[in-house]
């Protein structure tokens, strides 16, 4: 089939790769224009702008496709059988989703009409869902609103950051988008109501309809007042933006672990030893799942205020109060500092029992 690709960042260069080695003819690149990034603020290319150019595939750049009309003259002109869109960033207009004779195809990173919009990866694990998926999805000029045609469904581990997500839902992404191609050119062209009907997608459900709306920088600040998994979820979620303080600098925090006995099956293995055999942890944990607050006879209750540091365990990182359980915190990135984990990210911040975050 001739394709016209569109894609952004790197979540979508496996859906590239898999649509050129799956024999396609790409006629065309569309991505977001080259933005300045890093420390020396370079001009740099979109991974899929990147890699297009790698496979000596034309690029082509638009700032906005909705008010280029030059731009969609000329991809209008490459003679596109079917458009795929994969993390594009902008909504495509009318015209543009009219041109190509076979539709419009979108890989959306969720099980829809759950997280609509352009941050589904970073909500469905804010949020504490059990599970997301891709769904193959026709393009309207509604946000993520056209029937499905295939959708695959994923677990979401508990101690996966937004990064480990994303990477299993973009190759998911590229399997289905492989997958769905032959059917839509089964299909063939012809009106769209006819053509989406031979193909028997599932119009999306008005029950269950989220949007995932774009995140602020007052989203990225740890609140210690809330439970050790829901600022587990927040840590994951925002990977790797998450930033609470420590001694006056931001402390953005990596990997956490939430040490709730309920979830000891899920935590690494020595997280779930803490929670077997550390008494104070398991004070802690028993009082925070106590109906009145309080540790069980025998227990002490350690009542520290939520962002304290309970304890220092060597080798793994900091136990920290919540307002609920402890949370552990595995690694992190002092403002100025590299990433560290375990005995480094203790020497790092030279934390002891009683010190605050936040």
């Amino acid at each position: 089939m001739k394709i016209l690709f569109w894609g952004t960042p790197a979540y979508a260069v496996p859906s590239l790769e898999a649509l050129v080695a799956a024999g396609h003819e790409l006629v065309g690149v569309v991505s977001q224009p080259d933005r300045r990034r890093g420390r020396g603020k370079e001009l740099m290319a979109s991974p899929v702008k990147a890699r297009a150019l790698e496979l000596a595939l034309p690029v082509f750049t638009p700032q906005r496709i909705r008010r280029d009309c030059e731009c969609q003259a000329e991809l209008a002109a490459l003679g596109a059988e079917v458009s795929v869109v994969v993390a594009f960033g902008q909504i495509l207009p009318q015209a543009v989703l009219d041109q190509p004779p076979l539709g419009c195809w979108n890989g959306h990173g969720s099980l829809l009409p759950r997280w609509r919009g352009a941050g589904p990866i970073q909500w469905s694990l804010l949020d504490g869902d059990a599970q997301t998926g891709v769904g193959i999805m026709a393009m309207e000029a509604g946000l993520d609103t056209g029937p499905v045609l295939l959708e695959r469904a994923l677990t979401i581990g508990l101690l996966e950051n937004a990064a480990q997500l994303g990477e299993r839902l973009s190759l998911l992404t590229a399997e289905l988008l492989v997958e769905a191609l032959p059917l839509v050119a089964a299909a063939g062209p012809g009106p769209e109501a006819e053509r989406l009907a031979r193909l028997g997608v599932r119009p999306q459900a008005s029950e269950g309809l989220t949007t995932a709306r774009l995140l602020t920088k007052a989203d990225l600040q740890i609140n210690w007042q809330q439970s050790a998994l829901q600022v587990h979820r927040r840590v994951m979620g925002l990977y790797p933006n998450a930033q609470t303080s420590w001694g006056g600098k931001r402390l953005k925090l990596l990997a956490t672990e939430p040490l709730v006995q309920r979830l000891a099956d899920q935590l690494s293995p020595e997280a779930a030893e803490l929670l077997r055999h550390d008494p104070a942890i398991q004070a802690a944990s028993a009082a925070a799942a106590s109906p009145s607050g309080a540790a069980p006879i025998g227990a002490t209750q350690p009542g520290a205020e939520p962002g304290t540091v309970l304890a220092v365990i060597k080798e793994l990182g900091l136990v920290v109060a919540s307002a609920g359980c402890p949370l552990l915190v595995r690694s992190a990135q002092l403002e100025g500092k590299a990433v560290v984990s375990g005995q480094a990210l203790l020497q790092q911040l030279g934390a002891r029992v009683g010190d605050r975050l936040g």
